[in-house]
């Protein structure tokens, strides 16, 4: 999840390390049948402890890390209205990219006619049976057993009450918001600790992936990448584009030409809070003023995630239909009011997508196991979404500085 101890050096590294880890699980698991079979329970072994050390963080992490989210969109109420049409932008872009990513995926039939078949038998997800039900059970009376029965929409609104009670208790809250704050932080070292095994990880994961599927799966993959970075690159141009044209009153030419050093260091670092003092420096080139930039960049570090929203999206309608999951109405609308919720507390740090999607998975009725097939995608997946997140952050700025009437 968080690299952010890592150098820009180090981070590089991780990453031709994780992308060795999946070319070479994919050979291996092609060679496998009839030459290597005695290796595949210590592949197994090994699979199993990765994804066990991943998942034994998810439900605090996401839990602490929508509570300090919360505390940080309501602090921003002092600053006016900055703040105010910061949120806006950002909640409505949100939900606009978790409404691309879940119907444009339909549209095109992303997985359909691919079967995906888990290595090993998996623990069984929450299912979901109607909205209506949904509805039914989204208050949890007893919390303690949505965390140890892994439901994640009762964690979410759990998570929430508990968020804004925070809020309005202020400083007779400190202490347990300090405790989540804390907590959170050592989730995120944690999980930070398993990332340097992720190239291992990653090799046997997917080298199991490929055993039990074969060549087809890994077809598929390639297309479904190929389908959502050609999304994410429709929805800069169109979208950002669009709001910097529109309401900026800049050039496109001039806005992508002054944000280049931040999009390129999003994508190699996978971190858009990494980026956050390139972004400012490409703000303020662009005449950004200040009181702008210093306020829209770090909280949309912290909960612009349009592309996060789309590439979940995207990702969870693909495995349904791999899975022979109904991808109905009901199911849609829970995916995608929930992939807007989580993104609040998403971290800007690389791999951070990975708990939402497990969050998203569970609440989908996917197979646990799908979460390994992910994570050995994760990092390609997040390189583009990264980049497209920090330019949706500086299209922001540009906005505000002629919605709000101020020159730097």
């Amino acid at each position: 999840m968080s690299t952010s101890g890592l150098s820009k050096k180090g981070s590089a590294g991780l990453t031709f390390a994780i992308f060795l880890g999946l070319l070479l699980g994919i050979v291996f698991g092609l060679l496998v049948p009839g030459r290597f079979e005695f290796l595949l329970p210590a592949v197994d072994l090994v699979s199993s402890l990765y994804m066990n050390a991943l998942r034994m963080m998810i439900y605090p992490l996401v839990f602490c890390s929508l509570i300090t989210g919360i505390q940080g969109i309501g602090s921003i109420s002092a600053t006016g209205r900055v703040g105010f049409q910061s949120l806006l932008y950002f909640c409505t872009t949100t939900l606009l990219a978790s409404l691309l990513g879940l119907f444009l995926p339909m549209m095109l039939g992303v997985g359909q006619g691919i079967s995906i078949t888990m290595a090993e038998t998996e623990v069984q997800a929450m299912k979901f049976t109607s909205l209506l039900d949904t509805v039914k059970n989204l208050i949890p009376a007893n919390p303690i057993a949505s965390f140890a029965e892994g439901n994640m929409l009762q964690i979410l609104v759990f998570a929430v009450a508990v968020g804004i009670a925070c809020l309005s208790l202020k400083e007779q809250a400190q202490p347990f918001v300090r405790l989540c704050e804390a907590v959170n932080a050592i989730c995120l070292k944690v999980v930070g600790v398993v990332i340097y095994f992720t190239p291992i990880g990653v090799f046997c994961t997917i080298a199991n992936v490929v055993v039990a599927n074969g060549t087809d799966t890994i077809i598929s993959l390639a297309g479904v990448m190929i389908a959502l970075y050609t999304t994410l690159l429709l929805y800069i141009l169109i979208v950002y584009g669009g709001i910097v044209r529109l309401v900026g009153k800049m050039g496109l030419r001039e806005f992508f030409g002054a944000v280049m050093p931040a999009a390129l260091n999003a994508f190699g670092t996978c971190s858009s809070s990494a980026t956050l003092p390139i972004a400012k420096s490409c703000a303020d080139k662009m005449g950004v003023p200040n009181e702008i930039s210093s306020l829209s960049l770090p909280l949309g570090a912290t909960i612009n995630m349009d592309a996060v929203s789309i590439v979940m999206s995207f990702m969870i309608v693909f495995f349904a239909n791999a899975c022979g999951v109904d991808v109905n109405l009901g199911l849609m609308v829970v995916v995608m009011l929930s992939n807007t919720l989580l993104s609040i507390g998403t971290p800007g740090v690389p791999g951070a997508a990975i708990a939402s999607f497990a969050a998203l998975s569970a609440i989908a009725g996917l197979p646990a196991g799908i979460l390994a097939v992910y994570i050995s995608v994760n990092t390609m997946i997040d390189m583009g979404a990264t980049c497209c997140n920090v330019l949706g952050d500086l299209a922001c700025s540009v906005a505000m500085k002629k919605t709000l009437h101020l020159e730097s």
